[in-house]
């Protein structure tokens, strides 16, 4: 068995941080794991893709059409990963947008996010969507997005991987004063999708 994981976002919201999650619970569990990234202007709220592969692929990278899930961080940034999910792609959408400035601006719209997810909709097997950065933020930390995303991805209890290696994996990688918001952020992920 493997997985394909695309996870799409901006700089500062923690998709380099999510995405060694993954492969560190994964490693844990007895999985092999390979993770890539790319990203712009990450620190200026710039585009930032990364993808992990679980089992026995031979590359990190994840092909157009390719993902078995797409982790989208923010709205817009799942909507031009469109691309790398197929029919058959299961989507945890993070609604809680990250305005650029040009919106800011006034210069360019926002798009609408109800329209947005429902084009994941239609295109793909299944969607949650969710607010992760206000489910973070009743945890205790808006900081905790991943962590909600994490235990979504969790609930759905695809990967073969145990709730303990998930949590050992995320409060590793938190500030000890952040570890407890996050455990709470993991388990109201795990909520919205558990089965």
């Amino acid at each position: 068995m493997s997985w394909r994981i695309f996870v799409a976002g901006v700089g500062g919201q923690g998709s380099i941080t999510t995405t060694a999650i993954i492969g560190e619970a994964a490693m844990r569990s007895g999985l092999n794991a390979a993770a890539s990234e790319i990203h712009g202007m990450a620190q200026r709220g710039g585009v930032v893709e990364t993808s992990v592969v679980v089992g026995e692929y031979r590359s990190p990278l994840v092909p157009v059409g390719g993902a078995d899930i797409l982790l989208a961080m923010e709205p817009v940034e799942g909507a031009r990963a469109l691309s790398r999910c197929g029919t058959g792609t299961v989507v945890l959408l993070n609604t809680h947008p990250v305005v650029p400035f040009t919106v800011s601006l006034g210069h360019q719209a926002y798009p609408d996010v109800d329209a947005l997810v429902q084009e994941f909709r239609e295109t793909v097997a299944s969607v949650h969507a969710f607010d992760a950065f206000e489910l973070a933020r009743v945890a205790g930390n808006a900081k905790a997005a991943g962590s909600v995303m994490l235990g979504a991805l969790s609930g759905l209890e695809l990967l073969p991987i145990p709730v303990e290696q998930w949590l050992d994996s995320i409060l590793e990688r938190v500030p000890k004063r952040a570890a407890d918001a996050n455990r709470v952020a993991f388990e109201t992920g795990r909520r919205i999708t558990c089965r």
